[in-house]
């Protein structure tokens, strides 16, 4: 990456605050490869992306990013690009192969050389324990669907901890439970693959129960100063209409796709409509008494991933709900809400850009969690980029995204909601799950035939807005 000219005449207009983290996030599978390499077994995604038709082209994560032999060349790009923070995951197949017993410490040494080489490149580490990698042996044990692998989380948390916690001073349990339990469980268009809704109601309430879990193990292992957060993929939600069956359509999916969540977490409780609307799938018999204090243990920020709204309306009977799925990833709300497209720009997902949507839940959170931090902890954009004759990857689709949706934040923290920190999706192209190799999300590209890495231009934009700590609009 070629240095930022500081003589570069543009006017930063929109300063972020003092202290604001300025990151890029990555995922275990998605970049490291080395899949079966110093004791790593199988996870779940492994698994699933050997099945046909699963994952397009038939794409797995065996070699993936190759991050797991190219970390110093990769560190080097975020030194490079000037990040305060990196936001990574941690393997669970990688450190207890089987989710049980003791660790594997050919597993834990590639965290620590990587937490060791963010931090003598002066990037603070934030470690996620669960970034959808299950051990597979703890799927053929029922998975997320079992009260135990609640407990079996814990105790990777607890390991994980004793290893990193002198040096990793920001820890995030889960990553975006809501699409492991519903994509998985539900619709199946994720690993698993399995499609029983009673099952993804399970797996949502266990999972509330390993971050209650593992939230405690850390507290009692590593030190006071450390930060224990939860990250959540909370949708955006708008009706097509005022209308009090649309509005309905808002509250039932809200419930299923943010509260179910939410409410446990932070309040203690479970939504009473999700309770109501899911009485055909279940009973709720699964939580147990104390399970909601155990998950309503206090944390320190909660992060927001981002990159969409989503529009609903009422279905009337025998009208198509609009889901791409054959099996629906909202239980209760079969054959009841439609999902609809919403207007604008697409990116290369056929996700609609639009920014006020961020800005919506931020400020929602600060009105329902006051005084909860918050952490903009995935956002970014899918292109179809490629490298020109002259080697460069131009992406100025991506560059107008993320100024929009840093826009969107900066508004949100001037209108009093307290973001403390955002972090692009991605740094590198990736293995993006079911869609393999064919969606580019990353600032920097990567040629999966070689693994070369080239900047992008997003990259230089983005290092000049970290390196400014805001926006220039001159």
């Amino acid at each position: 990456m070629t240095a930022v000219d500081a003589r570069s005449p543009v006017a930063t207009e929109l300063r972020f605050p003092r202290g604001f983290r300025w990151g890029t996030a990555t995922a275990a599978y998605q970049i490291e490869g080395a899949a079966a390499e110093d004791g790593r077994t199988p996870s779940i995604w492994d698994t699933f992306s050997r099945v046909p038709g699963r994952v397009r082209n038939g794409d797995t994560g065996d070699i993936a990013a190759d991050h797991y032999h190219r970390l110093d060349e990769d560190i080097a790009l975020l030194k490079e690009l000037g990040v305060t923070d990196y936001r990574f995951s941690v393997a669970w197949p990688r450190v207890q192969p089987t989710g049980r017993g003791p660790a594997v410490q050919r597993g834990l040494d590639f965290y620590r050389r990587l937490v060791d080489g963010l931090l003598a490149a002066d990037i603070t580490p934030v470690a996620t324990l669960y970034h959808w990698d299950l051990p597979q042996e703890l799927e053929d044990a029922g998975g997320w669907p079992q009260r135990e692998t609640a407990q079996r989380f814990a105790e990777y948390a607890r390991i994980t901890a004793e290893a990193l916690g002198d040096r990793v001073t920001t820890w995030t349990t889960l990553n975006e439970p809501w699409c492991a339990a519903f994509l998985g469980y539900a619709s199946g268009v994720h690993a698993p693959g399995r499609t029983d809704p009673a099952a993804a109601l399970r797996a949502a309430h266990h999972f509330n129960l390993a971050h209650g879990l593992a939230t405690r193990a850390l507290r009692e292992t590593l030190p006071a100063k450390a930060e224990v957060s939860l990250t959540l993929n909370l949708h955006s939600l708008r009706p097509l209409t005022d209308s009090a069956a649309d509005l309905d359509a808002v509250r039932r999916i809200d419930a299923v796709g943010n509260r179910i969540f939410l409410d446990p977490v932070f309040h203690g409780r479970l939504p009473e409509d999700l309770v109501e609307d899911t009485a055909s799938v279940t009973d709720w018999s699964f939580v147990r008494d104390g399970d909601l204090e155990t998950i309503s243990a206090p944390i320190d920020s909660l992060g927001i991933n981002y990159y969409s709204p989503t529009v609903v309306a009422a279905a009337s009977p025998g009208e198509p709900a609009g889901d791409t799925e054959e099996a629906s990833p909202w239980p209760g709300a079969e054959g009841r809400v439609r999902f609809l497209p919403a207007p604008g720009p697409r990116t290369a997902m056929d996700w609609p850009v639009d920014a006020d949507g961020l800005y919506e839940l931020l400020t929602r959170l600060r009105d329902e969690l006051p005084g909860t931090p918050l952490m903009v902890t995935e956002n970014g954009a899918a292109y179809d980029d490629y490298a020109d004759p002259s080697g460069a990857v131009h992406d100025p689709e991506r560059v107008e995204y993320l100024r929009g949706h840093l826009t969107a934040v900066h508004r949100a923290i001037g209108d009093g909601a307290p973001v403390r920190g955002y972090f692009l999706w991605s740094l590198l192209d990736n293995f993006e799950w079911a869609y393999g190799y064919s969606k580019r999300f990353g600032i920097v590209h990567v040629d999966f035939a070689t693994q070369r890495r080239t900047v992008k231009d997003s990259a230089r934009w983005y290092a000049e807005v970290v390196g400014r700590g805001g926006l220039g609009l001159g």
